[in-house]
C-alpha cells in the first residue's frame, strides 16, 4: 500500500514529466528561422534606440519589493480574517505584531522617501566650490599649524 507522501511523491514526478514533455514537444514542433529583424529588442512597435544594457533606477526596485512585500501581507492576512475568531488570542496577537513590523518596515520607507515617485535632484557641486583660492588655503594652512 502506498503512503501519503507517496501520493504527494507521484503527483510531483507527474507534473516534472508533464512539464518536461510541454517543453520538448514545443522544442520539436516550433520553427527556428532566425534573423537580425527577429534578434532585435521588442519595443512595443518602436525602433529600438541604443542598447538595451541601461542601468536603471534603483527606486523601481525598491518600490516593487514595497509593493510585493505588502502584497504577501494581504495574502496572509485575508484567511486569517475568515477564522481568527476560532484561534484565539494568540493568533490574534501573533498578527498585530506582524502587521506591526509591516507598519515598521513601511514607515521607513516613508520616512526615508523610498516610496516617493520624483526625488528632489541632488545638489552636484562645481569645480570652482570644491577649489579653494590661495588667499583661503593659506587661512586655512596657517589655522592648522596654529593648532598643532
Amino acid at each position: 500500500m502506498i503512503s501519503e507522501f507517496g501520493i504527494v511523491l507521484i503527483f510531483l514526478i507527474v507534473g516534472v514529466l508533464f512539464v518536461a514533455a510541454g517543453i520538448y514537444t514545443a522544442a520539436i514542433i516550433r520553427p527556428h528561422r532566425p534573423n537580425p529583424i527577429k534578434k532585435t529588442t521588442y519595443e512595443s512597435g518602436e525602433q529600438p534606440i541604443g542598447s538595451p544594457w541601461i542601468q536603471f533606477n534603483n527606486r523601481f526596485y525598491i518600490i516593487a519589493l514595497a509593493f510585493i512585500i505588502f502584497d504577501v501581507e494581504l495574502v496572509l492576512l485575508f484567511p486569517w480574517a475568515t477564522v481568527y475568531k476560532e484561534l484565539g488570542y494568540y493568533a490574534y496577537w501573533g498578527m498585530l505584531f506582524f502587521v506591526f513590523i509591516l507598519a515598521l518596515g513601511l514607515a521607513y520607507d516613508w520616512v526615508k522617501g523610498l516610496l516617493d515617485w520624483e526625488k528632489p535632484k541632488p545638489y552636484i557641486p562645481k569645480l570652482s566650490d570644491l577649489v579653494l583660492s590661495k588667499e583661503e588655503y593659506q587661512k586655512l594652512k596657517n589655522n592648522n599649524i596654529g593648532e598643532n
